[in-house]
């Protein structure tokens, strides 16, 4: 008991500091990898862990060499199941105001009204049950996904967006990437998310706005063409049934989060320029 007290009497504010740093370290990486697969390989790591351990202590000579070259092969399968997480908290580093650079901020009248035409859009295609998925690019560009479609470079109006998804035309199975203030590319093929913890009644669709989020910042407005309800997906996370006003506000406060530095700049071109 005494050596416990002195071991907390000799801990100093640099000792505070590190353990500080270490503690914040390790509960990011429990919400970076939180609902996703590599969740699960992490408890089988833990479990493989406590079985070696166990075989140790209970002089299971076999079990235990076994358990211990399964651990070493284990930390290379480690990187290889990890890399999603890993590539996502490396673009998390990077996007830090560190190391990105500040585009022009604009006025809240011109970022309302650009808002507007993704809102009317959605909105326009939820009242007719047409299907959509459309994806605004933040700080990590996603130029890979860029190059699986179509290549549009067309201004931001509802009409575009509206006629790029109405069925049986050539453009309107896909995602419609949005860069700035730019229509980038439409019919764009997304990567699907590997959460097995989703709802059954998401689709496609809605799998694939869901993973591009995962592995960038990006945020997915999706319109279902069963329900025609309105979703939106950011950081992996999805949020169901919004209205109009709702939409206009969730996109708003990703741009310009409310009491906050804005997260990213979009650069909207003026009207009349």
């Amino acid at each position: 008991m005494k050596e416990i007290v002195e071991i907390f009497l000799n801990i100093g504010m640099r000792d505070i500091i590190d353990m500080a740093i270490v503690a914040f370290v390790f509960y990011k990486l429990l919400m970076l990898i939180r609902q996703t697969s590599a969740e699960q390989v992490l408890k089988g790591l833990v479990v493989l862990l406590i079985a070696t351990k166990l075989s140790e202590w209970a002089k299971l000579y076999v079990t235990n060499w076994i358990l211990k070259n399964a651990m070493t092969l284990g930390m290379i399968a480690v990187l290889i199941v990890f890399q999603p997480e890993l590539r996502r908290a490396l673009e998390h580093i990077g996007r830090t105001k560190f190391f990105t650079k500040s585009l022009v901020e604009l006025s809240d009248e011109d970022l309302d009204q650009n808002i507007s035409e993704v809102v009317e859009a959605a909105t326009y295609l939820s009242r007719n049950k047409i299907g959509a998925l459309i994806i605004i690019e933040r700080e990590t560009a996603i130029g890979d996904v860029l190059e699986t479609g179509v290549s549009i470079r067309g201004d931001i109006s509802s009409a575009l967006l509206i006629n790029i998804f109405i069925p049986n035309t050539p453009l309107h199975d896909g995602a419609v990437i949005i860069r700035e203030d730019t229509i980038m590319a439409a019919a764009c093929v997304l990567p699907l998310t590997g959460n097995p913890n989703l709802s059954k009644e998401l689709g496609t669709r809605h799998r694939a706005g869901i993973g591009i989020t995962e592995k960038s910042d990006a945020v997915a407005v999706m319109v279902s063409e069963e329900t025609g309800a309105i979703s939106v997906a950011m950081d992996g996370k999805i949020s169901r049934y919004l209205d109009a006003k709702t939409l206009r506000s969730v996109l708003r406060n990703a741009y310009k989060p409310e009491d906050e530095k804005p997260l990213f700049r979009w650069k909207w071109r003026r009207k009349n320029e």
